[in-house]
Order: structure tokens, then C-alpha cells, then sequence
């Protein structure tokens, strides 16, 4: 087995384990016990704060397309000369999928922001986001479409790097992983401060995202071993990507 698809089945496997702790979060309705730190009913008293709101939030989200924009140049003239053509048209493409799913989700949720609840000043009432998808969803009296966090994905949307990385840059996709994670997970700090978004809408941003990359990684090149010779009569097996240059 080579280590691209070892490294495959772990990240899938990390995809199916991490539901647990994602489920054990909804069974326990940590969401407004940990909204309630920031908002009361007179609303979130952060929601228009200008580092919040227009750095934080607007300006990251330019940010985000400013680098989606470096990873369409790194595919004709390459910043990442270690990686393939394939590689690098992967990483842009991943990206864009990543930033696309959430849209989709949200677009057929019912669920509100906090700060659209009555609890916090709105006028909708707590529902269950499981219960505002699909056909049978349940309205909440509110604006809907909040469910899951879309700022969070301005981030999560490239944990595309990791994969495209792993093989010529090993140490450096793990570290681009762990950056991923960390700015998402500030991001959708903001916006459960601000009472934009439930932890758990930043939470399920990060899973699909992660999970699209999964789905997606089965494109990528392979490491296969090649043999090179030596000397007369002596071989020895080296190591290529498979995929263009």
C-alpha cells in the first residue's frame, strides 16, 4: 500500500470517528448554554463591533478569495514547484468545492442565527438544525439559512492544502493542516461572540469540508516506485508521482 493512500484511509477513518464527538455535542444542546456567555435578550453586545464585523469577518473573507485567486496562479506560473500540474489544478479545485458545499447545505437549512432567536432579542424560536432539512424541515420563525457557518469555511475551505502537499511536502502539509484548523476555529469563535453562528455550525463546517477533501483525494497522484538503474545489471526501485508535470 503506498503512503498517499495509507495517508487516504486515515483521513477517512478521521471523517467517521469525529461524528462521535460531533453528535455527542448535539445530544448534549451545548449550543445556547455557550451562546448565553455572549448574548442576553437585548441581543450580543459584539454583533456590530468594528474589529469584529469588518476585519474579522468582511476582511478575512476577502483575504480568503485573495488566496483562492494566489492558487489559480500557482497552477500556469508555480509558487509550489514540487508539485505536479495535476497537484496544483487539484488544490485550486478542492478549494472551490470546499467553499461550495457549505453554501449548498445552507441553502436548504431553516435554521436561524442566534441572534435571530426571541431568547436573544429575534423573534424565532430554538429548533434543532438536523430539523430544518430537508422536505419534513421545521421553520423557526426566522430568516433561516444559517446552518452551518460559511465565515468558518473562508478557512476550512483549504484543508485542500494538506492533501495537495502531503506528498512532496509532508511537514509542511501537517503544519498547513494545523493552521487550517486554527484559523476556522477562531473565525467561527467571532461569530459565536458576534451571535452569528452556533459552535456546532462551525464545528460541521470543519467535518464537510475535511470530508469533500477525503472524497476528492482519491484523484490525486499516487507515489509509485519506479525502477532506475545503477549500474550494469543493478537496479534499484525509486519513488515518482504518477500524473503530469
Amino acid at each position: 500500500m503506498w503512503p498517499v493512500q495509507r495517508d487516504n484511509r486515515r483521513a477517512a477513518a478521521l471523517v467517521v470517528l469525529s461524528l462521535l464527538p460531533l453528535m455527542l455535542w448535539e445530544l448534549g444542546a451545548g449550543d445556547l448554554p455557550l451562546s448565553r456567555v455572549f448574548g442576553n435578550t437585548q441581543g450580543f453586545a459584539w454583533r456590530n463591533d468594528w474589529w469584529m464585523s469588518t476585519v474579522l469577518h468582511d476582511g478575512t473573507r476577502h483575504l480568503a478569495w485573495v488566496l483562492a485567486g494566489v492558487l489559480a496562479m500557482n497552477v500556469w506560473w508555480p509558487l509550489t514547484p514540487r508539485l505536479t500540474r495535476r497537484e496544483r489544478v487539484w488544490w485550486l479545485l478542492a478549494t472551490l468545492a470546499g467553499a461550495a458545499v457549505v453554501p449548498l447545505v445552507k441553502q436548504q437549512s431553516l435554521t436561524s442565527c442566534p441572534w435571530d432567536l426571541a431568547e436573544f432579542g429575534g423573534l424565532a424560536h430554538h429548533v434543532p438544525h438536523w430539523l430544518q432539512l430537508g422536505p419534513l424541515a421545521r421553520p423557526d420563525g426566522g430568516g433561516g439559512h444559517c446552518f452551518p457557518s460559511g465565515h468558518a469555511t473562508s478557512a476550512f475551505a483549504f484543508f485542500s492544502g494538506g492533501f495537495a502537499l502531503r506528498r512532496a511536502h509532508p511537514v509542511a502539509a501537517r503544519r498547513w493542516m494545523l493552521a487550517v484548523l486554527l484559523v476556522g476555529l477562531a473565525l467561527g469563535g467571532v461569530q459565536l461572540v458576534r451571535g452569528a453562528h452556533f459552535a456546532s455550525h462551525t464545528l460541521w463546517s470543519a467535518w464537510l469540508c475535511f470530508g469533500v477533501n477525503v472524497v476528492l483525494a482519491r484523484w490525486l497522484p499516487q507515489e509509485r516506485p519506479r525502477v532506475a538503474f545503477v549500474g550494469a545489471g543493478a537496479t534499484m526501485p525509486r519513488s515518482t508521482p504518477s500524473g503530469g508535470a
